[in-house]
């Protein structure tokens, strides 16, 4: 059999680890292929670098569209990112009958449904386990290895960034804006770091898990997002306290009249494995009826984590490119003709519970009148945590801090409730509502 001629399109962070992992392990790779599998071809705009990282074997060229084209090229690995020209480039690859490996969650969660469309039409293979979590192979997990079960959650440590910016505040007690910038000094966080700490990211890869879980088209624009852009160092200390971590979470659930799909800071009891998922790390755990709940842990991201996953996609094609494409993996787990049209919930459908932290004055009735409220609305307390004034400002302090845990409810009762709250004049800040998962 010949050679599996492979050309990539971006040879950066992740690029770079394709090529150095695919030439230092390429015997131990074609005794599991079963072929060898060659990067013939590189396209990147900086010429001159690219040359620099594969050397004279390597066709090196400036044009993507020239490996399209070429007629030698079996696989294109997509590494450019983003949704404009990368999109324009995947649907080419297709359309010229190339397979596609990707690891552009971004450019799925939004177009998805799109591309594996034109690919079945093609009978081409498109690949993303690197889209998800890196190195962590959930994408071979959902599409495979739970194939027997009925999925019925999923919740992911899917973003290290963030990660890092929580485990950071928790352990050195600082907030937000400090530990960002420490993360960006350190590398673990961009100059620009918008898509990760407002969970727009996470959100990207939720979707895609979601999606093959309930076997329904991905719904990007239906996910729920919400950062950790407002979290405090209080916020964390107090979720210690009472025996909780706060994690970003993407979370999507099968329940009976829909799909919950959302992404938030989360209060996740300490003893959970999840909880205690630290720094830049990723981890997903997913129930099945089953299996029951099952965890997966490891590097989220970095030059070779991620590589070990856009490889993984390559052998898997190599094997099967040749079988009939009605015998292959599905794109998204579930037969193209068996998908479900399943809504996702509106988040004021959603149900879960929730820590509340009210800053409010230190004076008799406060805490009857807040409890009183949530009691008319038929919301139930878990656990109440008063502070003392002098805790919070010191000696002669006349302010305090309430914190409240919840049974589940609606969130659309919790809404009105908070509103209430709010407008009460002795609370004095801004509520701090984050949601709670018990994830038993």
């Amino acid at each position: 059999m010949k050679t599996i001629k492979v050309g990539l399109l971006g040879i950066g962070t992740v690029g770079s680890g394709v090529y150095n992992v695919l030439h230092r392990n390429q015997e131990e790779i074609k005794r599991r292929a079963g072929v060898g599998i060659e990067i013939a071809m590189v396209a990147d705009l900086d010429v001159a670098r690219a040359k620099n990282i594969v050397g004279d074997d390597v066709q090196v060229v400036g044009d993507a569209r020239a490996v399209i084209a070429n007629p030698e090229i079996d696989i294109v690995i997509e590494l450019i990112g983003g949704y404009g020209i990368a999109k324009a480039l995947v649907l080419e690859a297709i359309a010229a009958g190339k397979h596609v490996v990707t690891a552009n969650k971004a450019l799925l969660a939004v177009h998805g449904s799109e591309i594996f469309e034109a690919a079945a039409a093609q009978g081409v293979m498109v690949m993303y386990e690197a889209a998800v979590a890196g190195g962590i192979p959930i994408i071979k997990a959902l599409r495979e290895g739970l194939t027997a079960n009925r999925i019925q959650w999923i919740a992911g440590i899917i973003n290290g960034t963030t990660n890092f910016i929580l485990s950071e505040m928790r352990d050195k007690g600082l907030d937000f804006a400090v530990v960002l910038k420490e993360a960006q000094r350190l590398g673990y966080a961009e100059a620009d770091p918008t898509f990760d700490i407002e969970g727009v990211d996470a959100a990207h890869k939720v979707t895609l898990m979601s999606a093959m879980a309930f076997g329904t088209k991905v719904q990007f624009d239906k996910a729920y997002i919400e950062g950790i852009t407002k979290l405090g160092a209080a916020d964390i200390k107090y979720a210690e306290q009472l025996g909780y971590r706060i994690k970003l979470l993407g979370i999507t659930k099968r329940m009976e009249n829909g799909i919950e799909l959302r992404v938030h800071p989360t209060l996740i009891p300490a003893k959970r494995l999840i909880a205690n998922v630290e720094g830049a790390m990723n981890a997903v755990v997913a129930n099945g009826d089953a299996v029951g709940t099952t965890l997966y842990y490891g590097k989220g991201a970095g030059s070779e984590p991620t590589a070990s996953a856009v490889i993984a996609d390559l052998v898997d094609i190599s094997r099967l490119h040749s079988a009939d494409s009605a015998h292959r993996v599905p794109y998204l787990a579930f037969q193209p003709g068996a998908m479900a049209d399943t809504p996702v919930l509106p988040m004021g459908d959603v149900v879960t519970s929730y820590y509340l932290r009210l800053r409010v004055a230190d004076q008799a009735g406060v805490l009857a009148k807040v409890t009183g409220l949530l009691a008319e609305a038929g919301i139930s307390i878990d656990a109440v945590l008063q502070r003392e004034a002098d805790e919070i400002g010191g000696e002669g302090y006349t302010q305090t801090d309430v914190i409240i845990l919840t049974h589940d409810c609606r969130e659309a009762a919790m809404n009105g409730v908070l509103a209430q709250m709010q407008a009460l004049p002795t609370v004095l800040q801004p509520i701090v509502r984050i949601r709670k998962e018990e994830l038993a």
